[in-house]
C-alpha cells in the first residue's frame, strides 16, 4: 500500500502539470472551432447542470470511512450490506439526477430565452440532455470509484484520470471535424465519462471482489451515514460559496471588466490547492484504519506532520517562485489588463498555505467523526464572506472578495482550525509548527534575497523568466538541504536521486 500512495501522490501531480498543459491548448482549439458565443452557451449549459452532482450530499467522502469500520470490526456480510445500500441510495440519486437535467432541458427557454437567440435556446436544450445522462454515469460511477479508493488502489485511479485528461480533447477534436460542433464536445465527454462508469466497474468486480447484498438495509446505519455526509455537504455548500458567489456577486455590482480579472485570479489560486490535495488524498484509508484500530494521536500527529512537511514545502517553493516571476507571466498570459490578477493571488494564496499544509487533519476529523464544529464554522466565515462581498464590492471592486477571502480563511482555517486539532482532536500542533515553521523562514529569507537581485536584473522577457525559476530552485533547494532537512530526511533524498549514490 505504501507503493501505491508513493505511486499515486508521483501521478498526482504528473496529472496536474497534464491536466494544465492540454487546458492551454484545448480552450483556444474549442474557441476556434465553436466561437466564443457557442463555447459562452457550452459553459452555461455545463455549470447548470454539473450543479447537479451537489445531489452526492457528501455520501462518497462517507464510504472510506464507514468500509474501513466494517472491515476492521465486521463481516464480510456487513461489507457487502454497506455496499448495497449505497447501490441503492445512488441508483436513487442518480434517477433524480436525470430527472432533473432533463427538466431543465426540457425547459430551457424558460432560462435562456431573454438572453439567448433561438437557435442558441436550441443549442442549449440539447447540451443540457447530454450532460444530464453525463452527470448520472458520473454519478453511479462514484459506487465503484468509492471501493476502488477504499482498497488504496490510487495506481489505477490516477491512470484514469490520465486517460480521461488526454482522451475527451482528443475525441472532441475529431467530433469537431466531423462538423458537431459544441455538442460534439458534450458527446466526446459522456463517451469518456461512460467508458470509466464500465471501466470501474469492472475493475471493482472482478480484481477488488465488490459484491453487493440487498437483503437487509440497516437503518442505523443509513441514518449515521447520512448524519456524518451532511456536514460534508455543508463543506461543499461553503466551496461553492467560496468560489462562485463572489464572481456572481461583482457580476451583478460592479462589471464584466472586475469579474474577468477576479476569475483569472481565482482560477491560478485552485492550482495551488490542487498541489496539496494530491497528497493528501492518497492517505485516506491509512488514516481511518489508524483511527478503527487503535484511534492513537501520537500515530496521527506524525502522520499529518510528514505529510504536511512535503506539502508546505511543495507550497512555498511553488507560492514564493510565483510571487518573484508571477507578474511577467500573468500579463503575458492573461494580458496587461490582468495585471491586478498578480495580486490578488498573492494576496489570497498567502493565508491558504497554512490549511494546505493540514489537509490530512481534515481526513483525521472526518474518520474521528468531529467534522461537525469545523462545518459550523466554515458555514458562518462563507456568511461573512457573501456579506462583505455584497457591502464592499461597489467600492472596493475585486479587493472586497479579496479582503473577505483572507479573512475567513486566516481567521477559520487558520486560528479555529489550529486551536480545534490541539484541544478537541488531540493531535500536537506545537509540535507540528515546530516542524514546519522552518521551512516557512527558509523560503521566506530565500524569496527576499531573490526578489532584492531582480530589482537590478528584473524578468523582463521568457529567457529571464526560465533563467530566474532556475536560480531560484536552486536556490531554495540549497536553503532546504542546508537549514530544513534532518538526516533522516537528507539521506531518503540522496537514495533517490542517482547523483547522490
Amino acid at each position: 500500500m505504501a507503493s501505491q500512495r508513493k505511486a499515486g501522490a508521483i501521478l498526482g501531480y504528473l496529472n496536474i502539470i497534464v491536466k494544465n498543459l492540454v487546458n492551454l491548448v484545448y480552450t483556444p482549439m474549442l474557441l476556434s472551432f465553436v466561437g466564443q458565443a457557442d463555447y459562452g452557451v457550452y459553459q452555461t449549459a455545463n455549470s447548470f447542470v454539473f450543479s447537479l452532482t451537489l445531489l452526492t450530499f457528501g455520501f462518497s467522502e462517507a464510504y472510506v470511512r464507514f468500509y474501513t469500520q466494517k472491515r476492521a470490526n465486521g463481516t464480510a456480510d456487513d461489507i457487502r450490506a454497506l455496499n448495497g445500500m449505497y447501490l441503492v441510495l445512488y441508483v436513487g440519486i442518480c434517477a433524480v439526477a436525470l430527472t432533473l437535467g432533463l427538466l431543465f432541458a426540457a425547459n430551457v427557454d424558460y432560462y435562456f430565452a431573454d438572453s439567448f437567440t433561438t437557435a442558441q435556446v436550441g443549442l442549449a436544450g440539447k447540451l443540457m440532455a447530454i450532460m444530464a445522462v453525463n452527470v448520472t454515469c458520473t454519478l453511479f460511477s462514484t459506487v465503484f470509484d468509492a471501493y476502488i479508493v477504499a482498497h488504496e488502489q490510487f495506481k489505477y485511479q490516477q491512470t484514469r484520470q490520465m486517460f480521461t485528461t488526454l482522451a475527451t480533447p482528443g475525441i472532441a477534436l475529431l467530433l469537431l471535424n466531423i462538423g458537431l460542433g459544441a455538442v460534439g464536445v458534450a458527446l466526446a465527454q459522456l463517451t469518456v465519462v461512460a467508458l470509466l462508469l464500465f471501466l470501474n466497474a469492472r475493475f471493482a468486480y472482478v480484481k477488488l471482489g465488490m459484491r453487493f447484498s440487498l437483503k437487509r438495509i440497516d437503518v442505523g446505519l443509513f441514518r449515521a451515514i447520512a448524519t456524518f455526509s451532511a456536514w460534508i455537504f455543508i463543506n461543499q455548500i461553503c466551496d461553492l460559496v467560496n468560489q462562485s458567489v463572489p464572481n456572481m456577486m461583482l457580476g451583478a455590482l460592479t462589471s464584466a471588466v472586475t469579474v474577468s480579472v477576479f476569475a483569472v485570479s481565482i482560477q491560478i489560486r485552485q492550482v495551488f490547492c490542487s498541489l496539496s490535495t494530491t497528497m493528501s488524498n492518497v492517505f485516506v484509508p491509512k488514516i481511518n484504519r489508524i483511527v478503527a484500530e487503535s484511534d492513537d494521536n501520537n500515530v496521527l500527529t506524525a502522520l499529518m506532520t510528514r505529510v504536511g512537511r512535503y506539502q508546505i514545502i511543495l507550497f512555498c517553493w511553488v507560492y514564493c517562485g510565483f510571487v518573484l516571476v508571477g507578474r511577467f507571466f500573468v500579463t503575458k498570459w492573461a494580458g496587461e489588463g490582468f495585471i491586478d490578477a498578480y495580486y490578488l493571488i498573492c494576496a489570497m494564496t498567502l493565508p491558504v498555505g497554512v490549511p494546505l499544509c493540514q489537509n490530512t487533519g481534515i481526513e483525521i476529523q472526518r474518520a474521528k467523526n468531529r467534522h461537525k464544529a469545523r462545518s459550523v464554522v466554515y458555514l458562518f466565515m462563507a456568511l461573512l464572506n457573501v456579506a462583505f462581498t455584497w457591502i464592499a464590492s461597489p467600492y472596493l471592486g475585486y479587493w472586497a472578495p479579496a479582503i473577505a477571502y483572507i479573512a475567513s480563511i486566516a481567521l477559520g482555517n487558520g486560528l479555529f482550525m489550529n486551536w480545534y486539532y490541539q484541544n478537541r482532536i488531540g493531535l500536537d500542533m506545537i509540535f507540528f509548527w515546530k516542524r514546519n515553521l522552518p521551512v516557512v523562514l527558509a523560503s521566506a529569507a530565500v524569496l527576499a534575497a531573490c526578489k532584492g537581485l531582480s530589482i537590478f536584473l528584473p524578468v523582463t522577457s521568457w529567457l529571464l523568466f526560465l533563467a530566474w525559476g532556475a536560480a531560484y530552485t536552486v536556490l531554495f533547494a540549497a536553503a532546504m538541504w542546508h537549514f530544513v532537512l534532518d538526516s533522516d530526511e537528507k539521506a531518503g533524498v540522496a537514495a533517490r536521486l542517482p547523483f547522490f549514490r
